[in-house]
């Protein structure tokens, strides 16, 4: 197929036209059209619902091993491909080339592990409180289950959303982000060809105020598993939970690393600089608020610096490159902005937050660090989701906490220290959903549970034998003879 030709939406089996065909783009290059992707309606929606709708009641009771062998198959296409689904999403995304094969070898792994899941779907048989009855305690699929990713992750979310609903014997209809469609399209035809009836999987392209919207509203639709902003995940919550339905959100983070003065300077840097700024820093888990112990601040400070300064920012598809572009100029526009906002309010630019140029025409920024920054300043209190990082400088271990507890957020936060008394205190006391020791804040394994908790979570776990809570609904069943 021709790069230019439209890559259609995915209804019942069929390839289907959208209203209109939108560009996709590359952001280390605009010139670089990477192909036309259908941009579908309200109506596409309705469409597609009512396929899944039509293909719930066979494939909710399919065998275990059906599901595990089309997921199973799905999975070892997706890592046989990693090197050209991987250059793709980098192309389109912006992630360098490392960390787009990295994020496919996780989706492959993804449908793997939850193939496995299929198998291993237990239930309980109790006996009654009354003689001569049988309880058992069994999980059934939810129904059919909306699915809206975000552009950050344009294969490894959609991965760990489709593969449970789909192993779990639910079916799904599926929006990816507007900026990637790409990576999805090429996600669900290797499913479609993996063997998966008509109708299971439906996927419907387009802008979230129109297909996001639709998704939410539908009352076909029994559940929502959405990954995206506060400001839009809390609508869909008060929309989809509004009609009764289930939803699970994942809505970003203001995530803290603690630097004590005990801790190994060279662990410290290497996990500020991997949290904060690769993947350009679009990781709703980046560490963007570097709570540091007034011992270590001025060393960790000038580390920082020169391994920033050092950072080449490049085209994705550049072996050279460490960081790549912002996703499209939007997002760069935000960025700047909270640049901007970070001086004026005080903060000390100690390194990068400039643009930078290249041979091709795209949106490259200089990762940006921040010093004499206080937790107050709106620099540390809302989501840049960008590669922008602050220091705050504190007393003590005490002091530090409390500052990593105050933000409305809490999905993950880190801690550089070599003492086992406090490593094991911030993991007890830290009010986050995922707590890291010398490790960096971004980069979860695909079998354990992901989400956070206060502003950044709502509904049940992400990942992982965990996903079941969502996509399993509990059925009690009595036998008396």
């Amino acid at each position: 197929m021709d790069k230019l030709a439209v890559r259609a939406n995915l209804i019942g089996g069929a390839w289907v036209d959208g209203a209109e065909a939108r560009e996709n783009r590359s952001p280390s290059d605009i010139d670089d059209v990477i192909g036309l992707y259908a941009s579908g309606t309200a109506a596409s929606v309705d469409a597609a619902v009512d396929a899944a709708r039509h293909a719930l009641a066979s494939w909710s009771l399919s065998t275990p091993q059906q599901r595990f062998d089309i997921l199973d198959r799905a999975a070892t296409e997706i890592l046989a491909r990693r090197d050209e689904l991987g250059d793709l999403l980098s192309r389109e995304e912006g992630k360098i080339r490392a960390e787009g094969r990295a994020e496919v070898v996780r989706a492959g792994m993804v449908f793997k592990f939850m193939a496995g899941e299929a198998l291993r779907n237990p239930g309980d048989v109790l006996p009654s409180i009354r003689a001569g009855i049988k309880v058992e305690v069994t999980r059934e699929p939810v129904g059919v289950v909306g699915i809206v990713t975000p552009w950050n992750f344009p294969i490894a979310i959609p991965a760990w959303k489709i593969a449970p609903a789909l192993a779990y014997g639910n079916t799904v209809v599926f929006k990816p982000a507007d900026l990637v469609p790409a990576s999805a399209w090429a996600l669900v035809d290797i499913l479609r060809r993996a063997g998966l009836p008509d109708g299971v999987l439906n996927m419907v392209m387009g802008p979230g105020r129109v297909v996001g919207q639709a998704i939410m509203e539908h009352r076909g639709i029994d559940a929502v598993s959405f990954t995206g902003s506060v400001a839009t995940g809390r609508a869909a919550i008060a929309t989809v939970a509004g009609r009764g339905a289930r939803i699970q959100a994942e809505m970003g983070g203001k995530n803290p690393y603690v630097v004590l003065d005990d801790a190994d300077l060279d662990i410290a840097v290497e996990a500020v600089v991997s949290g904060s700024y690769y993947s350009t820093g679009q990781r709703c888990t980046a560490s963007s608020r570097i709570i540091v112990t007034k011992g270590i601040h001025d060393r960790l400070l000038d580390a920082l610096r020169t391994r920033i300064e050092a950072i080449r920012v490049g085209h994705s598809l550049d072996d050279a490159s460490q960081v790549g572009p912002v996703v499209d100029a939007r997002q760069l526009h935000q960025d700047l902005d909270y640049i901007a906002i970070a001086k004026a309010e005080g903060g000390v630019l100690e390194a990068g937050g400039e643009l930078v140029d290249r041979p091709t025409k795209g949106f490259f920024l200089q990762p940006a660090l921040f010093s004499a920054t206080s937790n107050a300043m709106r620099i540390n209190q809302e989501e840049v989701f960008g590669p922008v990082a602050c220091l705050i400088r504190v007393e003590d271990y005490d002091e530090a906490l409390a500052v990593a507890q105050d933000t409305e957020f809490g999905l993950s936060a880190g801690i550089a220290t070599t003492s086992i008394k406090y490593a094991e205190h911030f993991k007890r006391h830290s009010r986050s959903g995922m707590v890291m020791v010398n490790v960096a804040t971004a980069g979860v394994d695909f079998h354990v549970p992901f989400g956070g908790t206060k502003a950044s979570n709502y509904g049940p776990r992400e990942q992982g034998a965990y996903a079941k809570e969502f996509y399993t609904t509990v059925k009690t069943a009595y036998s008396g003879w």
